[in-house]
Order: structure tokens, then C-alpha cells, then sequence
């Protein structure tokens, strides 16, 4: 095993200087370790508080990056950051490996091996961790603490100028303790982080950055599923709001006889049923943000009054003659295609038009296939925690199944299917450590899935050879487009019955009619990027 000399060092340092992007340096360092010390995987993490995050691996499945390893689930990633130089575990150590099951080189639990890491400190701070996994036991023995040493120091510069370069892309301090916040906050409840290292997304955490700290209004749009409330969190966590309420309005939740009131509180007496004065969701907004999901459903008689507050800042409850004024930063957010719904005359042009100042596009998971396996390892590893199990892991076939299908729920969708296959695959595990998913596990939604599609004139001439009367297949299409509504919606049939046009009671009684379950299904309030 060749020790780290002044050769290898001067090799790493140019490595290191020729490389344009910090994954690229991550990737170069761990090379570069793995020249001195040979070992079947290596992992570079950033500590976050109280877990450990991954910023580039070896060695290992590559769903490992989207994974975040908490301190007090992790044992052996604790000693480590309680550490102050190399821990070196013995081969038969009974704390539990972190990557057990994830190593390419080795199918299922560990065997006895060696195992090792360093932990990286600037300024008497600890920033990371680096670790090394051997399969062969005391491989890292006759390592001399002067290559280790070595070792350390270059992994925390490495990790350290990567840090520095962030904050310097970011152009204010203010906009990096924002961003720290924002990412504390993210990383300490399931589901409030952005992932993905795909150019799209690089793309749309950029705008986030450019746009939070200005005061302007957001339009978020983006199908269903792909995490609209999850950006909208993500912007006003990083805006100079941050410390002031973030309110959430469903626009399409809310009865249009109850949105004004809802919008802009009401006065006592104002109508039947408002026995005492009440506040509305800008007034309780005042000072930071207000996010109005499903903008587009607010009703025509609304807008005008939203447009008044995004004009001039000014409500005016129901029931009341005095008007008030609030200062609250909007974000709105919508699936539809608000420039065809003002053509049709369902939107107002002016509110339009004020909505969009910024429009900020979520790309659809299908636009971001490289994220796929780190959305998943990161599912894989909060539905270890929910299930109480260890660790679970998803074979190769399971990657290219994950890869292969085209996501019409997006991350969502992805979640969804992760943690029913996880619960699933806990099933038939007989109270094995380490779980693995297999195909047989996987239930996708199939009823978003696009059927195949017959030309125009084919799909006639089947019709009429099999001689299917034209009310049974007007009632199949009824049927097959109330069940993908309904599925779309997460089995909110109000929210179904206006994107189909329809009163939600008629939907019910032509559904009933039709044979379509009534059964609502429950909807998971975890998003995901």
C-alpha cells in the first residue's frame, strides 16, 4: 500500500485545481484516497447538525446519495464526529454497519471487514466525515498516522473550499445564513428538502436563490405531484420573511360562497353562521407569506378583491366598511395553464399578469431521470425509520424498473410507490436486518399511466367490427375519465368535480351510476423534491 508522498500529494493538488465543479472535486479526492489506501468504497459527507449527508461515494449504490444518515440511528457515524483523529473499528465491531446491504462489491450484510474514518475539521469545527470500508479484515492496520493525517487535512480543505465557493455563488452572507437556515430547517423534517443533482433542478434551485430575497410575486407551476408547496416553503424560508408566518390556502379546498371571507376575514353578523368576528389568511399572513395553492380556482368574483391587495396591499373583511392594510409577500401556484383559462374568460388578464411577475416552472420527474434513484434512496431510508427497520435497499432490477417508468404522479407518485413496496417487502422478511425490495413489491399507479393509443381511424373500424353500442362506450369513457380525475386528485372528489365541471353531488350520483368505487382514498401530506 503506497503511502501518501510528495508525488501523489503534488498529483492530487492539480487534480484538485483542474476541477470546474465541486462534484468534480469530491470525485477527484476520492480517487485520489483511494491511490493510497486501497478499499472497496469511500464516502465523503458533510455533517448537517445531527446527521451526515453525503456529497460524493465509491464504492457504493448510487441511491447512497440521496440518503441522510441521523447521528443516533448510526452508531458508528456518531463515534466518528465524536471523535478528534482517525477511529479505526475492529473487524468484528457489533455496532451496525450504515451501509450494510449497499456495498457494489458485496451482496446482503457485511462480513467481518475493516472499517475507518476520519473525521474533518476547520477551524476547530467539525465539517465532515470521510469513511473507508475494506472487505478484507485489518486492512487499515499498517496505515501511518502521517498518511492519515495527510488525508484529513486535504479532505477538509477539499470540503472547506467547496463551502467557501458556495457562499461566494450566493454573493451575500445574508443570502448564505438564510440559506443555512433553510437548510437546518429542511433537513430536521422529512420532506422539506430539495433534492436532486440534475441540470434542471441545479437550474431551478438557482432561481429559488435569485428570486427569494426580493419581495416579488411567485407563480410556481408544474404538474401534479412534482412538490409546488415544497418550493413555495423553500422561498419563503430563504426570503427576508423567514422569521413571519407563511400561511397556505388551498383556493380550490374552499366553497366559493366562503373564499372571499376565507381570503379576507369577516365581520361578526356579516353572514348566516359567522357568530363572531374572524380574520381571513392575508391578515394573519401580515409580514411574511402567503402561498394560494390551485390559484386558478378561485372564482371570478374573488379575483378582482386579490388584485385590489396585490395593487395597493389593501382588505376589506366581509361585513365591514373600513378598509385595512397588510404587507404580505404572495406565492401562487397552479397545474393549469393560466394564459388559456384567461382566453376562455376563467381568469382575469390583470390578475394574471400581476401573479406571474416571476413565474418559477418545477420540471416533472420525467425531465430529471438522474434524480430518480437519490428521490429514492432518500424515501428508502425516512420509510426505514416509519417501518422500523434497519435498512432497506432496492436491487438492480428495481433501479431499472424505477428508471424505466415514466412517473405521470411524479414525486409523489415515487414516494407513494416506495413506501408501499417497502411495506410490502417487510412482509415476507422474517426480521432480517438488512430488507431488500424486489419487482414484486413494486405496485405502480397504473391508472395515471398513459394507455396505448390507437389512430383515429383504427380505433373506428375495432368499434364497429365488434359492434359495441355507442352508449356503452360513451360510458366507458365516463367511467375511465371520473376514475383518473378522482386519482389525479387524490380521491378529493370536490376537487375532481371542478376540474371536470361538474357539481360534486351530480359526480357522485353519476359515478354510483357508472360503478366507480366511492371509496376516498388518503392522501399523504409528505411532499418531496
Amino acid at each position: 500500500m503506497p503511502e501518501l508522498n510528495s508525488t501523489l500529494l503534488l498529483e492530487v493538488a492539480l487534480d484538485l485545481a483542474n476541477s470546474i465543479t465541486n462534484e468534480d472535486r469530491f470525485d477527484r479526492l476520492l480517487s485520489s484516497i483511494r491511490k493510497a489506501i486501497n478499499c472497496e468504497a469511500v464516502v465523503l459527507l458533510v455533517n448537517r447538525g445531527e446527521q451526515l449527508t453525503p456529497l460524493a461515494t465509491q464504492g457504493l449504490a448510487p441511491d447512497t446519495l440521496g440518503r441522510r444518515f441521523k447521528l443516533s440511528d448510526h452508531p458508528r457515524l456518531a463515534l466518528i464526529c465524536a471523535a478528534t483523529q482517525p477511529v479505526r473499528f475492529p473487524s468484528d465491531s457489533p455496532l451496525a454497519d450504515p451501509y450494510d446491504g449497499l456495498l457494489l462489491a458485496k451482496d446482503g450484510d457485511l462480513p467481518v471487514h475493516s472499517c475507518m474514518g476520519l473525521p474533518l475539521y476547520s477551524d476547530n469545527k467539525l465539517i465532515g466525515v470521510v469513511t473507508l470500508d475494506s472487505l478484507r479484515p485489518n486492512a487499515f492496520n499498517d496505515i501511518s498516522d502521517r498518511t492519515l493525517q495527510l488525508i484529513s487535512a486535504l479532505s477538509a480543505a477539499t470540503l472547506k473550499t467547496a463551502i467557501q465557493l458556495k457562499a461566494l455563488e450566493q454573493r451575500a452572507q445574508q443570502a448564505q445564513d438564510l440559506l443555512q437556515e433553510l437548510t437546518h430547517e429542511a433537513l430536521t423534517r422529512d420532506g422539506g428538502e430539495l433534492i436532486g443533482n440534475s441540470p434542471s433542478m441545479q437550474a431551478l434551485k438557482s432561481e429559488i436563490q435569485l428570486v427569494a430575497s426580493s419581495d416579488y410575486t411567485v407563480l410556481v407551476l408544474g404538474e401534479t405531484g412534482v412538490g409546488k408547496e415544497l418550493v413555495a416553503r423553500t422561498l419563503h424560508r430563504c426570503s427576508e420573511r423567514s422569521n413571519h408566518p407563511l400561511i397556505h390556502l388551498n383556493c380550490a379546498s374552499i366553497p366559493e360562497t366562503l373564499a372571499e371571507s376565507e381570503l379576507f376575514g369577516h365581520a361578526k353578523g356579516a353572514f348566516s353562521g359567522a357568530e363572531k368576528e374572524r380574520p381571513g389568511k392575508f391578515q394573519l399572513a401580515d409580514g411574511g407569506t402567503i402561498f394560494l395553492d390551485e390559484v386558478g380556482e378561485l372564482p371570478l368574483s374573488v379575483q378582482g378583491k386579490l388584485l385590489r391587495v396585490l395593487q395597493s396591499g389593501e382588505i376589506q373583511p366581509v361585513g365591514k366598511d373600513q378598509v385595512s392594510m397588510v404587507n404580505v409577500r404572495v406565492i401562487a401556484a397552479t397545474n393549469r395553464d393560466l394564459a388559456e383559462e384567461v382566453k376562455v374568460g376563467r381568469f382575469r388578464a390583470d390578475l394574471y399578469h400581476r401573479l406571474s411577475v416571476y413565474p418559477v416552472r418545477i420540471p416533472s420527474l420525467k425531465e430529471r431521470n438522474n434524480d430518480i434513484l437519490l428521490l429514492a434512496g432518500y424515501f428508502l431510508e425516512v420509510t426505514a425509520r416509519k417501518l422500523g427497520v434497519r435498512q432497506l435497499k432496492i436491487r438492480p432490477d428495481v433501479e431499472n424498473a424505477l428508471l424505466e417508468y415514466t412517473w405521470p404522479g411524479n414525486v409523489r407518485e415515487l414516494e407513494h410507490v416506495i413506501s408501499r413496496a417497502s411495506l410490502k417487502a417487510t412482509r415476507h422478511a422474517q426480521q432480517q436486518d438488512i430488507i431488500s425490495i424486489s419487482l414484486a413489491d413494486l405496485d405502480f399507479e397504473t391508472g395515471l399511466a398513459q394507455p396505448p393509443q390507437l389512430k383515429p381511424k383504427e380505433a373506428l373500424v375495432t368499434h364497429l367490427k365488434e359492434q359495441i353500442p355507442l352508449k356503452s362506450l360513451t360510458e366507458d369513457f365516463q367511467r375511465q375519465y371520473i376514475s383518473d380525475a378522482l386519482v389525479v386528485h387524490d380521491g378529493n372528489w370536490t376537487n375532481a368535480a371542478k376540474q371536470l365541471g361538474m357539481d360534486r353531488a351530480n359526480l357522485a350520483r353519476l359515478a354510483k351510476r357508472l360503478g366507480v368505487s366511492l371509496e376516498k382514498h388518503i392522501k399523504q401530506q409528505t411532499r418531496f423534491l
